[in-house]
């Protein structure tokens, strides 16, 4: 029976090898039908890119141009061809004298070189720059120029034929020449033939091929886990957007913006200044975010800046685009990306701090900055890279998809969804701003033709709408009831049914939990020494003794401590007005006080105090997902919430159902919102002994 079961595995196991088999066969023979030529076997990349220090576009586009077969000996042809090529022509910058000494000597040379293309005014002549190869001012013919317009815009790689000839009656004559220019990356794009081609593709395919270009097996992923893949592409398809990510090491959150695209520029190290980033006062001319499309900060945690004034400007620039230095106002379009690593457990960090902790002091708790963030992507949920998650397969070479999602950017679908879909009220402005430029990006990069369906629309505004609500939790974590209003949704235009739309991550770990505790523990929210409100759990035991009372967890803060000794002088005063069974004499009490969101101790433990020495002393415990909140002083006398909203919000974010809440906090409660209100069931108490007895459930 099992050798049975073992053959009809093995069988099925082979149709499903097949099936991809043939599927991969049918996208491959797509590609080549409508992209011939700029299309490429990513194995390749891969095997000459170990071993050749040149970029990976270049790379690409000389195996696009060789190895467009399925033929293996074309491939294998081709492949030596471009080992050959790269050999004998790629410039490195510390032989760049060797190769002008053989030029000089052979007075021909052929030489693979960045090139970029000025106007000089004076002479009214284009003129060409070597990168690697260290020479300037070299004529350059206007032909060139006029077909490879590129060449004005930042340069590109090119093959190029050099003659050498030097003139003893004209010295001052340039003896360099350029025969012949011929460009190894896209000199132009027609964005046209992608659009009509992207209708000859389903949906899954494009995805697929998608993600491929940047080197990736869409197969080894999930569905979600590829559309949070293709996000990462967003920053170089639309102009002027911000996104955070954060999430373990070898999720490969720097590759894309690193390797893959020429127009994006990674920043390692964290430190800059103004003037490399924004604007040269001395020099007049615009930094990084004048020069590139996309700006990515490596290892967010390291991000300083020499001047004072950087985060400031770096806010103004994130919010609209623009920055003043000086006398003037200076605009550019690059987006802003952060990508860094995070050291604990998204869980813990939901508990204890928040998603942008990892952000270095300066930023950390700056509502203002994060704010500005368009879309938060949950690095957590992306696996570490193995090797299989590498394609083998075909897709574009890196230089025509960079060059698809620089012509894209000229192009506007931010109101893409407004066919269908309307954004709900709890979205301000800047929310909506930031899920309009995120549905734009995805349907540049998934619908560049303008052509999907109301489904197609409500999977990316779904999406959209997650990432931003991630920032915006974060957001309400830090600055409290300002950013309250996070239940972000979308209403369809002709059912009119309301959509909400959750984030994972905040389902469950919820630090008060449900169901009953044991006696003596206790969940208060109130204010800790940091400033921030956060939840405290008290846990008491209770031994034979002689009426000792011993307190960990409160370190050498006087205030908590005069606290807890004022909770029990009450109950020596006053125990009998609750239980004659709570000896306070012939017992021990020992409370373990746990900061759970390590914003410090809080002060305000009289009460909690109280509730957990009584709960411990008569064994029974309070009420399920109960929150005690006020405390008493010496006297008894009851002492209002302060901050009530933000502190029913942090109530409620950390899973508290019932809330205990001094009767002098009523008239507070119209600075509550509604919504927040109805998420408890508010229990009042005007005493200590009050509080006490309906924290345990005794009427």
């Amino acid at each position: 029976m099992f050798n049975i079961f073992e053959k009809e595995q093995q069988c099925e196991d082979v149709n499903v090898f097949n099936d991809e088999t043939s599927l991969n066969d049918m996208l491959n023979r797509k590609l080549r039908t409508h992209f011939d030529g700029k299309i490429v076997r990513k194995d390749l990349t891969k095997s000459i890119k170990e071993g050749a220090n040149v970029p990976i576009y270049v790379l690409e586009f000389l195996l696009g141009q060789h190895c467009s077969s399925d033929d293996p000996d074309i491939i294998s042809e081709g492949v030596s061809s471009v080992k050959k090529i790269l050999a004998n022509n790629f410039v490195r910058p510390d032989e760049a004298q060797k190769v002008l000494s053989n030029l000089r000597e052979r007075g021909s040379y052929t030489v693979i070189d960045r090139i970029t293309a000025k106007l000089n005014i004076k002479q009214d002549r284009y003129e060409a720059e070597f990168s690697n190869l260290g020479i300037r001012d070299i004529l350059l013919e206007p032909e060139y120029v006029s077909k490879y317009d590129r060449l004005l815009c930042g340069g590109i790689w090119c093959i190029v034929q050099l003659e050498y000839e030097y003139l003893e009656e004209d010295r001052k004559a340039n003896p360099i020449t350029v025969r012949k220019l011929t460009p190894i990356q896209m000199p132009h794009i027609e964005l046209s033939e992608i659009k009509e081609a992207r209708k000859e593709f389903t949906n899954d395919e494009w995805l697929t091929i998608m993600l491929r270009s940047t080197g990736m097996e869409a197969e080894k992923f999930t569905e979600r886990e590829k559309w949070l893949l293709l996000a990462r592409m967003i920053p170089l398809v639309e102009n002027n957007y911000n996104l955070c990510e954060l999430g373990p090491r070898s999720t490969g959150k720097s590759h894309i913006y690193k390797e893959i695209s020429p127009n994006s520029i990674l920043v390692s190290g964290g430190q800059t200044t103004v003037a490399n980033l924004f604007y040269n006062m001395s020099s007049k001319t615009v930094g990084l975010v004048g020069m590139w499309d996309c700006v990515a900060f490596d290892e967010v945690a390291g991000i300083t800046f020499k001047d004072k004034d950087g985060i400031q400007i770096m806010k103004d620039y994130m919010a609209s685009g623009s920055f003043a230095r000086g006398k003037e106002e200076k605009a550019a379009t690059a987006s802003m990306v952060f990508v860094g690593n995070v050291n604990q457990s998204v869980d813990v960090l939901l508990k204890t701090s928040h998603l942008f902790e990892p952000f270095p002091d300066a930023m950390s708790h700056d509502t203002a900055f994060f704010d500005r963030m368009h879309c938060y992507v949950p690095g957590w949920e992306i696996p570490k890279y193995r090797p299989d998650f590498f394609t083998n397969e075909y897709a574009f070479i890196t230089d025509y998809l960079s060059e698809f999602m620089r012509e894209m950017r000229k192009e506007q679908f931010g109101d893409a969804a407004d066919k269908y879909f309307k954004f709900g009220s709890n979205l301000n402005q800047r929310d909506v701003i930031a899920v309009r430029k995120t549905i734009s990006g995805f349907t540049k990069l998934m619908y560049p033709n303008g052509e999907y369906t109301k489904d197609d629309m409500a999977q990316i505004i779904t999406i959209a709408l997650e990432l931003r609500r991630r920032v915006k939790e974060q957001l309400k974590k830090i600055g409290g009831m300002e950013f309250y209003d996070v239940n972000f949704s979308y209403v369809d235009n002709d059912t009119f049914e309301e959509h909400y739309v959750p984030i994972p991550e905040q389902g469950g770990g919820k630090l008060i939990p449900e169901g009953m505790g044991n006696p003596g523990n206790i969940y208060t929210v109130s204010r800790g020494k940091s400033g921030m409100v956060g939840v405290f759990r008290l846990e008491t035991q209770m031994l034979p003794g002689n009426g000792k009372f011993e307190r960990t967890g409160l370190g050498t803060d006087r205030e908590a401590k005069e606290a807890t000794n004022t909770a029990l002088n009450f109950l020596k005063a006053n125990g009998t007005s609750i239980s004659g069974s709570i000896s306070t004499t012939t017992k021990d009490y020992i409370i373990n006080y746990q900061d759970l969101n390590g914003i410090g101790i809080t002060k305000y433990l009289t009460l909690p105090s109280l509730i957990a020495i009584c709960s411990a002393a008569l064994s029974k415990p309070t009420l399920s997902s109960l929150a005690v909140l006020g405390d008493i002083s010496i006297s008894g006398t009851v002492i209002k919430v302060e901050e009530l909203a933000n502190v029913l919000q942090v109530c409620l974010d950390s899973g508290a159902k019932k809330v205990l809440l001094p009767i002098t906090s009523a008239t507070d409660l119209g600075t509550v919102p509604a919504e927040l209100m109805g998420a408890f069931s508010i229990i009042f108490y005007n005493t200590p002994q009050e509080a006490v007895f309906k924290a345990l459930g005794v009427d």
